[in-house]
């Protein structure tokens, strides 16, 4: 069933996207004046096809759903001779400008696209966890600046300039804004409400690193949502945790005294203390009472490391918060959202070139369906922003400079315009090749990554 989820959600999702993609050149082109004669869903052979009565544009939809095209009148493509009537009509004889726009208008399309769902996802409300703090791991970032965990963060600022005080509403608004300083080196100050009042934490969340496209960046950093409870929702028969007593139901409030309000920080610990004696402090029938238990050592398939294990499964409750906006306000957000992770993308790919960063980063159609299947599993709102997410990383690759992309044609427009002269069709030629090898290389690249998360290897 959670294959043909992601079957499922993977189609719909790239159906609209192209679709969107494509129908911005085609309705830019229709404005500009140009004959369009086909608009394709997918590559291949058709599956569905027919033609319009009213603007005698065939509309496709072909076996491959990977993509899909707009084919326009062009001298230069067409095998029969053109009718006088219909050249002025033809895509290489429109200024540059009018070219410029109809390039331009297929990634301009998935940006408006990605701000009107983060707008309708802003302006109908998604209920996240509270940006409070779990217990931070020793030598974190969050654990320098002074957590200790239980700390509600309402609000951050630059610490150099007297930089503008943004609130936090939620644990996703915190994690965008310290993603954001993280590309900027810029250093911040966090403000948190504790029982004893409100104070500030000073954070230098220095950059992203290679390894973060394995790991969450904000793990890393010592961030993890807390404030919640952790109960025993299983036990499994034979396990550490049935041998010491642990039973279902149970609430558990602590391991070797250090407070436990999430899942994750808790797992780690036993992670690192496999055949280490551990105590829990538990809440059961509403008293506490103390539990000693053993992990068992186990080996990870997926580090190679032998951790701990105490065969029990949780269940983690965290408060949450209803995020939801005016009209106004969603639309400002989806602007700035779009922007901010245009922004990241960008800069991550630049990394990538100058080996900055891991080409871990890449990721392909495996990766895009399996996220898919789990956006939608989540809900509505999860899925529309995941198809958000990929619609401005559609924009983002279609604009970069390589030949065959649509930033590869924007680029010779550009030259054309400045120079007064078109790019020869030789170096035309040149450069669609070159440009052909490098999406050649970036999507193997990408499927082996996809392969590599899929069997851990």
């Amino acid at each position: 069933m959670n294959f043909l989820t992601e079957i499922v959600a993977f189609v719909v999702a790239i159906g609209v996207l192209v679709v969107v993609h494509e129908f911005g050149h085609y309705s830019v082109a229709r404005m500009c004046g140009v004959k369009v004669l086909r608009f394709s869903v997918g590559f291949g052979k058709p599956l569905v096809s027919w033609v319009s009565k009213k603007t005698g544009v065939e509309w496709t939809i072909a076996a491959l759903p990977l993509g899909g095209y707009v084919k326009m009148l062009d001298e230069r493509e067409s095998e029969e001779s053109i009718a006088p009537e219909d050249l002025p009509r033809a895509f290489n004889r429109q200024p540059v400008a009018k070219r410029i726009a109809i390039v331009a208008a297929g990634p301009v399309a998935n940006f408006i696209l990605a701000i009107v769902l983060f707008a309708a996802v802003f302006a109908g409300g998604v209920s996240e966890p509270e940006a409070i703090v779990a217990t931070p791991l020793a030598n974190t970032a969050a654990a320098r600046a002074g957590f200790e965990g239980g700390e509600k963060i309402v609000s951050m600022r630059d610490a150099d300039n007297g930089g503008e005080t943004h609130a936090i509403r939620s644990w996703s608004d915190l994690r965008w804004k310290i993603l954001d300083a993280s590309f900027d080196h810029r250093r911040i100050v966090l403000s948190a409400k504790t029982h004893e009042g409100t104070y500030d934490f000073p954070l230098s969340v220095g950059t992203i690193s290679d390894a973060d496209a394995e790991q969450d960046f904000m793990d890393k950093l010592g961030f993890t949502p807390g404030g919640g409870t952790l109960t025993v929702a299983g036990v499994e028969a034979g396990s550490a945790a049935q041998k010491s007593g642990l039973q279902a139901g149970d609430k558990l409030r602590a391991i070797d005294g250090h407070n436990v309000d999430n899942a994750t920080s808790f797992i780690d610990y036993v992670k690192a203390h496999g055949a280490k004696a551990v105590t829990l402090t538990i809440e059961r029938a509403g008293k506490q009472q103390t539990v000693q238990v053993t992990p068992d050592v186990k080996h990870d398939a997926s580090s190679g490391k032998d951790i701990g294990r105490i065969g029990a499964a949780l269940a983690n409750q965290l408060p949450s918060v209803d995020v939801r906006y005016g009209p106004v306000e969603s639309l400002r957000l989806g602007v700035n959202r779009t922007w901010d992770i245009s922004m990241y993308s960008l800069r991550m790919f630049g990394r990538m070139i100058t080996g900055e960063a891991s080409l871990k980063n890449l990721s392909g159609p495996v990766t895009i369906a399996d996220y898919a299947g789990k956006s939608a599993r989540l809900g509505l709102a999860a899925f529309v922003s995941f198809l958000a997410l990929v619609s401005i990383s559609l924009g983002v690759l279609n604009l970069l400079p390589i030949p065959v992309l649509d930033g590869g044609h924007l680029l010779y427009y550009l030259v054309e315009a400045v120079t007064g002269k078109a790019v020869s069709d030789r170096w035309q030629l040149v450069l669609q090749r070159a440009g052909l090898v490098c999406i050649v290389a970036l999507s193997m690249i990408a499927l082996f990554n996809d392969l590599a998360r899929l069997i851990r290897f």
